[in-house]
């Protein structure tokens, strides 16, 4: 399918009952057991099913599979917070005395809590340069866990080449987490160019209407050992979703594409305006050809450049 059709339709099936087009709000914490056995095969996972919101609920069940389908990936969390989603993959595979290695342009939330939250927890973050990438694998030792990248760094609007990246975590033997916020799956897919784990601040272009706070993971590979533990984490931590969260969502998703293709179309238009101003001495956009990941940008994303720009 085309990437509008999933923003549109994947993960929903017509209600049988009530033949319902839209995905219904499942606003409910518990659900009902055909009997006593019914219940403990749901518990045991012998049999599908929902048992609790905390755990699964089918209206976030929905969004978790466009999620999925948009990014090209086999499962998705649906979690509180962007920041919620980055702790949720880090946590689960870290634990005292090991280090990520992370690109150093990021977003101020995540370095914050890589350079300040982390090491209260024994856990340290090593910053390299994005297009450093023999210091990038000189800084991965045994304790390293994971490396960590933004597709599109904010706000410095910087590109990372992720297949290069992916092969550096690989050749450790390590996962590499990108988060795709920025980008959006529309624009780019990095499980496509080897990332294992991709998270959003679904609050921003995700949803698309400031309604919201919200975050998501998506997987590549549903049989990984991590996969399974970012799903016990959070199930037990519990910065869940709500449904009518996720019924947000997936409305928002809907115009995902639209939006996106007119972000970029206006991010462009505006970075020429401003490299021609007199008062402005840089632009940085990735769309611009003086940028110094044009021809990356060009390589790896699809549709435009996204909505970003610094200047």
């Amino acid at each position: 399918m085309k990437m509008e059709t999933l923003a549109v339709r994947a993960g929903f099936h017509v209600d049988p009952t009530t033949k319902a087009v839209v995905t219904p709000i499942y606003q409910t914490t518990s659900y009902a057991f055909d009997n006593t056995q019914h219940g403990a095969d749901l518990f045991d996972l012998k049999v599908p099913g929902n048992i609790y919101t905390r755990i699964m609920n089918p209206t976030n069940a929905v969004l978790e599979e466009r999620v999925a389908a948009m990014e090209g990936g086999v499962g998705a969390l649906a979690v509180a917070s962007g920041m919620a989603a980055i702790e949720y993959a880090l946590e689960t595979i870290t634990e005292v005395g090991d280090n990520i290695v992370t690109t150093s342009k990021l977003y101020g939330g995540t370095y914050n809590f890589f350079a300040h939250s982390l090491p209260r927890r024994g856990i340290e973050a090593r910053f390299v340069s994005h297009d450093d990438f023999a210091a990038l694998a000189a800084a991965i030792d045994d304790n390293t866990k994971a490396v960590f990248c933004e597709s599109v760094g904010n706000p410095a609007g910087n590109i990372v080449d992720i297949a290069r990246l992916a092969e550096v975590a690989h050749q450790a033997g390590v996962p590499l987490i990108v988060d795709n916020t920025v980008a959006t799956p529309y624009l780019w897919r990095p499980i496509e160019h080897g990332a294992d784990i991709v998270m959003h601040s679904a609050t921003k272009g995700i949803n698309g209407h400031s309604d919201v706070l919200s975050g998501a993971l998506c997987v590549a590979d549903a049989d990984h050992a991590t996969w399974r533990m970012i799903r016990e984490d959070r199930d037990m931590a519990g910065a869940v979703m709500a449904p009518m969260e996720a019924w947000l969502l997936t409305r928002g998703m809907r115009t995902l594409p639209l939006r996106v293709r007119e972000m970029s179309r206006n991010a462009m238009a505006l970075a020429h305006y401003l490299s021609d101003h007199p008062q402005v001495e840089t632009v940085m956009y990735p769309g611009l050809p003086d940028h110094p990941g044009h021809a990356l940008a060009l390589r790896q994303m699809t549709g435009g450049f996204g909505g970003l720009m610094s200047f």
